[in-house]
């Protein structure tokens, strides 16, 4: 493949058939493109260190979760930064099979894996390899969040190495097939991970109302999805006349009760990831980016950028490992925010909006919702969820909730929502009809909502009154569709865009199978999901 580079993983990618130029749509460089798939490369060499060992070292885990993660869209801009995982890569590589690099008669055992094979691989194998991956990177965002708060499972560490030796070296489309479905399998393990850690480390999730008014004075916005991160800042700004705001996917952190007992942390800042260019645009505050859902910084605000953890982009201020904020802090009240309280509206123009239904406190309503269903109060159930994006057709969520039955719940989680996250449903039986159940990484929570409603019904999750409606635009969209494929969940509508890594022959396979197909419009999908 001669091309700049190559990149299919986005939804938003070039032509729907991939980004070759000089740089992608989300901005990052060929030159940094290609340093991820050397970091991807490195990482299969490093799993093939690994051989057929029952265990995965804790060093060795945290090494490959970390570089996969550092590959997933609108994380890490910074070739400097890339440079120096590949290395750490390498290093482990070394400490596991130290003599390899010294064989006189090497046998490739550990040699690093060219993407450019991938690349080149017939459509369906690619295809295969490509869902493998893809979801495999997202699964390790969900990894890492559960082990910066100290949970980790064997079984997902080790799976990792599996998957990442199929993509560099298994053929077999069969043995591909039925790897896919067992990504979704493991990413289920992973986000139950995630859950406890969340919930141990937090409690569980409230349902609790944030307000989108910006008050007087220095304030910081932080933006990703890390709690541990938003703790760790709340904790060193107390006292220091600072308000907190959550951007994105950190909305949910105001339903845990651990983070609601800080009283700066204030409400909720702009809206989706997309909007930041036009939202952050001489912002009188720092943004700290904790995670993914970097867009690369305007002029008018760059120097108030900070990353930290994995994500890094070039001329910005990184917080490292020793988590010294001292810097955001200092520009905060450098900056000192705005003169007077800002009344800011979400993009229906909504001034608050609804967080904390998680699966904990929608289940402890099941009775009143049982017998709505029953009664026919509730006629259906919408899982209107995923991420959000720039490209033109994602009008089409906001459009499918406002024209919903008047009887029917939405559920929604991840960025998606912040397209209707601010318009009055109403309720239902004292329950709102719009009910947040948390960011991406809180899926497991909707998977739960609906095994114990089929539980309760006595009938698969398929014959229930329920329907999935999913955007997606990055990794973790990736490997919670092939979660939701491993239950066996079908008639899924995925927009606004099929991915561009399907070949006609997957595609296929997907429709056969599960029923999968694009979104068309509002009424025809509510029309045919209702029937």
């Amino acid at each position: 493949m001669d091309k700049n580079m190559f990149c299919f993983q986005c939804e938003q990618t070039i032509g729907c058939s991939g980004c070759t130029g000089n740089s992608g749509v989300c901005g990052k460089t060929a030159d940094t493109a290609k340093l991820q798939d050397e970091l991807t490369g490195a990482l299969i060499g490093l799993a093939r260190a690994v051989d057929s060992t029952t265990a995965v070292s804790k060093k060795t885990s945290q090494v490959i979760i970390e570089g996969l993660f550092t590959t997933v869209t609108n994380v890490n801009f910074d070739n400097a930064s890339i440079e120096s995982m590949i290395q750490k890569v390498r290093a482990e590589k070394e400490r596991l099979a130290p003599d390899c690099s010294k064989c006189q008669s090497p046998c490739g055992k550990t040699d690093e894996y060219d993407m450019q094979q991938l690349w080149n691989a017939d459509e369906d194998t690619r295809s295969l390899k490509s869902l493998i991956l893809f979801g495999i990177r997202g699964m390790a965002a969900y990894a890492y969040h559960a082990a910066v708060l100290g949970h980790e499972d064997d079984e997902v560490n080790l799976f990792f190495c599996e998957a990442l030796f199929k993509i560099g070296y298994e053929e077999n489309t069969e043995t591909l097939l039925s790897t896919v479905p067992k990504v979704g399998e493991i990413n289920l393990k992973c986000m139950a991970l995630l859950d406890k850690a969340n919930t141990e480390t937090y409690g569980t999730p409230e349902p609790t109302e944030v307000t989108l008014t910006v008050e007087k004075g220095p304030f910081i916005v932080v933006t990703g999805h890390d709690l541990k991160d938003l703790q760790l800042l709340l904790e060193q700004t107390s006292g220091k006349g600072i308000n907190i705001y959550t951007h994105g996917e950190m909305l949910p952190a105001h339903a845990y009760p651990f983070l609601k007992k800080f009283p700066h942390l204030k409400g909720n800042f702009g809206t989706a990831w997309q909007n930041q260019q036009k939202e952050f645009d001489h912002l009188p505050a720092p943004i700290l980016y904790t995670t993914n859902c970097l867009m690369p910084p305007k002029n008018s605000y760059a120097d108030r950028v900070f990353t930290t953890e994995v994500v890094a982009f070039p001329g910005t201020v990184h917080i490292d490992e020793k988590k010294d904020f001292t810097p955001v802090i200092e520009k905060a009240l450098e900056l000192g925010g705005y003169k007077e309280d800002q009344i800011l509206t979400g993009i229906n123009g909504g001034t608050k909006v609804t967080t904390g239904f998680g699966h904990a406190a929608i289940l402890s309503h099941a009775d009143t919702v049982i017998k709505a269903v029953k009664s026919g109060d509730i006629s259906h159930f919408f899982l209107v969820a995923g991420c959000d994006g720039a490209k033109p057709g994602r009008n089409y969520y906001t459009e499918f909730v406002k024209q919903a039955p008047s009887d029917s719940v939405i559920l929604t989680l991840a960025c998606g929502k912040f397209r209707f996250n601010d318009l009055d449903l109403g309720e239902i039986g004292g329950l709102p009809r719009l009910m947040d159940i948390g960011q991406c990484n809180d899926a497991y929570g909707a998977i739960q909502v609906a095994v114990a409603l089929a539980d309760a019904f006595e009938c698969s999750v398929n014959e229930l009154p329920l329907s999935f409606v999913l955007s997606w635009y990055e990794q973790k969209a990736v490997c919670i569709l092939l979660t939701l494929l491993h239950l066996g969940i079908k008639n899924i509508r995925l927009g606004p865009s099929l991915p561009a890594f399907l070949s006609p022959n997957i595609l296929n396979f997907l429709v056969e199978n599960y029923g999968i197909g694009p979104i068309t419009t509002p009424e025809e999908d509510i029309k045919a999901l209702m029937n």
